[in-house]
Parts: structure tokens; sequence; C-alpha cells
């Protein structure tokens, strides 16, 4: 299929992809800030694989620009080029502006949208030199709508829409194609929630996010899906 980067690789949506990934054959360099974390994913997806050589993984906080540089660096050695970027890595600090502290904002803002700009810039030379490939950018439909306490995070994913619209027009041409896919709520309990299982039984799973993620890779080079919102079919009304 092709080499992939996905970065926040070892848990929720990012490792559900990386899962995806494997399934349909590509070789993947998965990030994540926590050793442990990595390794395990690894040994989960390369048991996935049935071979060992088509997954790596490494430690990377994505808001380290000479990390990111070196990720990209190593996939494309490693693997003998790159096809596709997923910036999937992301975090949120859901509190009202004027009790938000400037590191939980500079976390936010740097790690989904600096993080992102790192990562693209890095690739977007290894991907000219395959004669094109993909970069898909997990936001979130939090890029459009916005909630109160969710200043950082609506910030960082209206950011990123932007970014994602706005490269994809620079690099059209070069054949390498931009898609920003925006999921509505999923159950990863990323917002910290401790709801039971059952609670998130109406949420998107991972999995869905991911099937859009391998669909867009599969899409004829005739036509470009830039911007995919994704929401569960039956939300919860209570």
């Amino acid at each position: 299929m092709t080499t992939a980067i996905v970065t926040g690789g070892t848990s929720g949506i990012g490792l559900a992809i990386a899962h995806a990934l494997v399934a349909e054959g590509a070789r993947v360099m998965i990030a994540g800030r926590d050793r442990q974390r990595v390794d395990a994913a690894v040994t989960s997806l390369s048991a996935a694989a049935g071979a060992a050589a088509h997954v790596a993984g490494t430690v990377v906080d994505v808001r380290d620009r000479a990390a990111v540089d070196g990720l990209v660096a190593d996939t494309a050695r490693r693997f003998g080029g790159l096809g596709a970027l997923v910036n999937n890595a992301g975090v949120g600090a859901f509190t009202d502006v004027a009790s938000m502290s400037d590191a939980d904002w500079s976390r936010v803002i740097d790690t989904n949208l600096t993080g992102v700009f790192f990562a693209t810039r890095a690739a977007i030379p290894y991907l000219k030199q395959a004669g094109g490939g993909w970069i898909i950018n997990i936001a979130s439909l939090a890029a459009r709508n916005y909630f109160p306490g969710g200043a950082a995070y609506c910030a960082s994913k209206a950011g990123l829409l932007a970014f994602s619209e706005a490269v994809m027009q620079e690099v059209r041409f070069d054949n390498i194609r931009v898609s920003v896919v925006m999921p509505g709520s999923v159950a990863t309990g990323f917002a910290g929630t401790a709801n039971p299982p059952e609670d998130d039984a109406w949420k998107l799973s991972p999995d869905d996010v991911a099937k859009v993620v391998v669909d867009l890779l599969r899409h004829p080079g005739r036509s470009l899906p830039s911007k995919v919102e994704i929401r569960p079919a039956k939300p919860r009304t209570s």
C-alpha cells in the first residue's frame, strides 16, 4: 500500500489508524510521547502485520521541531521513502479562559497546530521525491462548533482546518493530496470523562475514523476529498 507516519499512534484514533493501515499492507511508523506505550503499540501492530519489519515506533513530542524532523527522516530511511503522513497527535485543556494557564494554552496550540506544521513541512520534500502522497490531518468538528471551556482546543482545531486548506492548495500540483478529517464525538475518553462504556455507545468508534483514513488513501487521483466530516449517526438526545 504505502509507507505512513501516524503521530499520536499509541492509543485511541491514532492506534486504530495504524492498525487499519497495517491491515492494508502498509509499512507504518508510529510516534508517541511515552516509551512504554510506544513499545506496547509496536508489539500489537507487529503481531497484526505478521512482519515486525513493517512496523516501527519512536518517542517524539511533536512540539520539538528537531525531533519531528528526525522522525520523518528516520521513517524514509528505514522504509525507503514516505507515502503518507497522518497528523493525529492532539491534546486538550478544557477550562474557561479566565482560569486557563499559559502552559495549558501553549501545550494545546503547540501540539495540535504547531506540531502539524513541523511534521508537514518536514514531510513535503519526501512526498515530492516519491512523486506524491497524502497528508491527512485529524481535526474535529470543534473546528466549527465551539463550546464553553474549549477555547484552546477549538482554536487549535479551527487553525488546523485553515492550515490544511491552505497547504492543500500549495502542494496539489505536486501530486500531494491534503485532507482534513473532522470527527465528532469519539469514544476514546479523550476529554478525561469517566463515563461507563454504555454511556459512550452512541459515539463514533476510533475504527470509524480509521476507515475514513484508509478510504482516503484508496481514493482515485482524479478527485480530492479535501474535508471529511464524520459524526455519530444517532447522537445522544438527553
